[in-house]
């Protein structure tokens, strides 16, 4: 498979804002976020759909996933529910979307591309919420 952005940014190639990374998964801030506090998990295995991965990568994501969530829930606990949405549409490198929610409107919103109004608000944001 080829380099996606996602290969790039685990290497430390491009810039990002990363909340957790352990043998297997990587996870940073989305700079478009569905949802304020939208994190992306990507996969270490450049597989380009997640039910492609092995089985030892996939249940990683699951375990990174919940973790994630968790953590969240913590620093949003005005939120009723974490939305997860496992795609791959934009980037061919298995990924998934976490946002905090309260309704499905939230869920399905559009990435907003103006939520961030500095690289300082996205840097906050991920200290609040790494590990």
């Amino acid at each position: 498979m080829a380099d996606s952005v996602f290969t790039k940014i685990v290497r430390g190639e491009i810039p990002c804002y990363k909340i957790y990374e352990d043998e297997r998964t990587f996870a940073f801030m989305d700079n478009h976020p569905i949802q304020p506090g939208h994190v992306l998990l990507v996969s270490k295995n450049p597989a380009e759909v997640v039910w492609d991965l092995p089985d030892e990568d996939y249940l990683a994501m699951m375990e990174s996933t919940r973790k994630i969530a968790n953590r969240l829930r913590e620093i949003f606990p005005h939120k009723r529910r974490v939305g997860i949405m496992i795609e791959g549409l934009d980037v061919p490198h298995a990924h998934i979307k976490i946002f905090p929610i309260d309704t499905g409107k939230e869920f399905r919103g559009e990435p907003d591309h103006g939520i961030w109004d500095s690289d300082e608000a996205l840097a906050e944001m991920a200290k609040k919420l790494a590990f």
